[in-house]
């Protein structure tokens, strides 16, 4: 079947483009995550108003995301994706510029907040525009894996980058790739190539009702929902009252991530707690 349709080179530069801006919203979503505690005495508020910086993504993703589909399936992605790209630019510029402003830094944060769908909920739609049937899986997994990197990025550089500059200073760094990154899409990417990679038919759309609506009358969905909540809160509890009664990990884990072990008796018996931090 591909043999049938041509497939461009330059599907692999739109795609790397868009890759690149996936990484960089997901820095700037996570960046005060690791570190909470001097976020906090930085700007002079609690630790729960510095976690309202990551809190307002999943906030907004909540009401924009249908939109936000509606958006890319009516105009395409690259007009979608391009809003997305100068919202992320402007704003991840200006939270690095506000100093130790709390309130500017936090409603920049909004704007990125705002940023974030349209870029996410185009993961399917470049590839089946550029991207033969058999490739999507794959071009979709380096758009996720782009996602991961950039998580990765957040936890890991910025405690680092803390102990010899400031957290502006940190966030306008940020701020800067991630504009350079919608600069790059700007001018590169493309909507569809000169002709179609598949037959029609093939196209994926980015909204996608139907399914959605299915799995609401559907009793297991509501109890696997249920179960993911409270596995998040329970999990969220115990690493809590690891960082209040384990300062020392709870360090470690801003630089390494944590992972939870259950039912491991050395593990217990050494921390004090069924939930340890390994590495």
């Amino acid at each position: 079947m591909t043999s049938q349709y041509k497939l461009y080179p330059y599907r692999w530069v739109v795609l790397a483009t868009f890759m690149f801006i996936n990484l960089t919203i997901q820095t700037l979503w996570i960046a005060y995550a690791p570190i909470t505690g001097p976020a906090a005495q930085f700007y002079g508020v609690t630790d729960l108003q510095v976690g309202f910086f990551a809190m307002s993504f999943m906030i907004a993703f909540i009401p924009l995301s249908i939109p936000v589909s509606w958006v890319i399936d009516t105009y395409g992605f690259r007009i979608a994706v391009s809003i997305g790209a100068v919202l992320m630019g402007v704003f991840g510029i200006l939270r690095g510029l506000a100093g130790e402003n709390y309130t500017l830094a936090l409603w920049s944060t909004f704007g990125l907040a705002a940023a974030q769908p349209f870029l996410l909920n185009a993961w399917t739609k470049v590839p089946a525009n550029w991207f033969a049937i058999e490739e999507r899986a794959t071009a979709v997994g380096i758009v996720t894996l782009g996602n991961l990197i950039g998580t990765a990025l957040g936890m890991v550089l910025t405690p680092i980058l803390l102990e010899s500059m400031s957290i502006p200073a940190i966030q306008l760094i940020y701020g800067s790739v991630a504009a350079f990154s919608a600069v790059l899409f700007l001018i590169f990417a493309r909507e569809t190539p000169p002709t179609p990679p598949c037959p029609p038919g093939q196209e994926v759309r980015a909204l996608m009702l139907d399914g959605l609506k299915h799995s609401f009358t559907v009793k297991p969905f509501w109890f696997t929902l249920a179960g993911l909540f409270y596995w998040t809160g329970h999990l969220q509890w115990h690493y809590d009252m690891d960082r209040e009664h384990h300062p020392s990990a709870r360090v470690h884990a801003h630089r390494r991530g944590y992972t939870w072990c259950v039912d491991d008796r050395r593990r217990r018996d050494r921390c004090g707690s069924h939930a340890c931090f390994i590495g």
